[in-house]
Parts: structure tokens; sequence; C-alpha cells
């Protein structure tokens, strides 16, 4: 038998699947009881001991996060960008000039208000 065989991007794929799968189905019996009768609570939300009552779950809203993740992202992209550009090739500069510029509008309209 060849070595390399499991070596191979779809053998590998299939083995490391056939393993992920067999791992996901074993916690998903012994953390949800899915072939034993549910213990109570054993799905429900810990609440310090308190039973909850009704529906109490929060729906947090991300419209405040947004703009700042979106800062974040642009910022790191285009530093690492602009930053490992070659030196010498004109054809670079010009890819971090188009960065450069497309985070700069982007942050306009990000900001605007």
């Amino acid at each position: 038998m060849n070595d390399y065989l499991l070596l191979l991007p779809p053998i590998a794929f299939l083995i490391i699947f056939v393993f992920v799968w067999l791992q996901y189905a074993g916690l998903k019996v012994l953390s949800s009881g899915e072939k034993w009768p549910k213990e109570k609570g054993k799905t429900e939300s810990y609440a310090c001991g308190h039973d909850l009552g009704g529906d109490s779950r929060v729906n947090p809203n991300y419209s405040q996060f947004f703009p700042f993740a979106f800062f974040f992202t642009i910022m790191h992209v285009v530093a690492l960008v602009v930053a490992t550009y070659p030196r010498g090739d004109a054809g670079a500069i010009w890819v971090g000039v188009g960065y450069l510029v497309s985070a700069s509008v982007s942050l306009f309209i990000l900001f605007k208000r």
C-alpha cells in the first residue's frame, strides 16, 4: 500500500469527516440524552437554581456594535495589505493606494450621518 494514500485530500477529508461525525453523535447522546429519557432541566437555561417562567430569552441589538466591528476590520485589512506590499513593484504600490482610497470611502460612508 502506498504511504501517501492517506495524505490525498479526498481520503484525508473522509477520514476526518467520519471521526468528527462519530464524536458529534457520541457527544449529542451524552449531552442531551437523545436515547434516554430527558432529565428535568437538562436542556433548560441555567438561572442560578431558579426556574425561569416562560420565554425569557434576550435578543441583543448589534446595531451599535456593527460600526466598530466594521471599522476594526477595514483598518486591519488595510494595514496588513499596505504594510506588506513588495517594494520596487509599481503595480503593488497602486494596490496599496487603491486599498487606502477604498478604506477612506468606506469609513466616510460608515460615519456619515
